[in-house]
């Protein structure tokens, strides 16, 4: 549902300037805004035998700046948030159907860059599902599974199969296609999956319009 000014709202100087509408709608934001977590450790290996190298695979990226002061309790910059907060933040970032996908790759790399660790993030895509999801599904579902259910890295996952997905501090949705039936439904549930923060990757109108109408 669409946020109501009661509602924890993102801390403005955490990310950049903002207007905040009168009408309680959700505005978007072009980068997330992910708050400082401990150090991350990289990525763990997946034990078992060698496999090929899945496709789009991330490189290693620079470190990112040291963040700044953290913001007040209750917004995502503050360390309250996991832990107190009922309901998760939520971000929307403004994307095509075509460009959700890379919007929500760039967001999984701030929030790890930023200190998450990989195994708080779970991401759905509710259109084609994400090349590492294809590449790990052709082993089969127990091994692909068994991966989530290890936590220990960044999972992904279509929107037909998020009812067997756990909870996890961030969820980023992206909004990659599907039919509308499929992203409505997701959004809800998706929801009920963030203990923190739901990322939302797509056109702000229309996800604006899910949130009314399924949350």
């Amino acid at each position: 549902m669409p946020l109501s000014p009661e509602e924890p709202q993102i801390h403005e100087s955490a990310q950049g300037p903002r207007v905040t509408p009168a009408s309680g709608r959700i505005t978007p934001t072009p980068r997330p805004v992910p708050g400082p977590r401990p150090a991350a450790a990289p990525h763990p290996g997946r034990p078992g035998p060698a496999r090929p190298a899945p496709p789009a695979q991330r490189t290693s990226r620079e470190p990112a700046a040291k963040p700044g002061p953290s913001a007040p309790a209750g917004s995502p910059a503050g360390p309250a948030t996991d832990a107190g907060a009922s309901v998760p933040q939520i971000q929307l970032i403004p994307a095509s159907v075509e460009g959700a996908l890379d919007a929500a790759e760039e967001a999984v790399d701030l929030l790890l860059d930023s200190g998450r660790a990989p195994g708080e993030v779970l991401v759905i895509t509710t259109g084609d599902p994400h090349p590492w999801a294809t590449h790990e599904l052709s082993f089969g579902e127990a091994s692909y599974w068994a991966q989530h259910d290890a936590g220990d890295d960044v999972f992904y996952a279509d929107a037909a199969a998020l009812d067997r997905a756990v909870s996890r501090p961030v969820v980023v949705v992206a909004i990659n296609g599907g039919s509308e039936e499929t992203a409505v439904g997701a959004l809800p549930t998706a929801l009920t999956r963030a203990g923190a923060l739901l990322i939302v990757c797509g056109d702000p109108q229309r996800i604006n319009a899910m949130l009314g109408a399924g949350v």
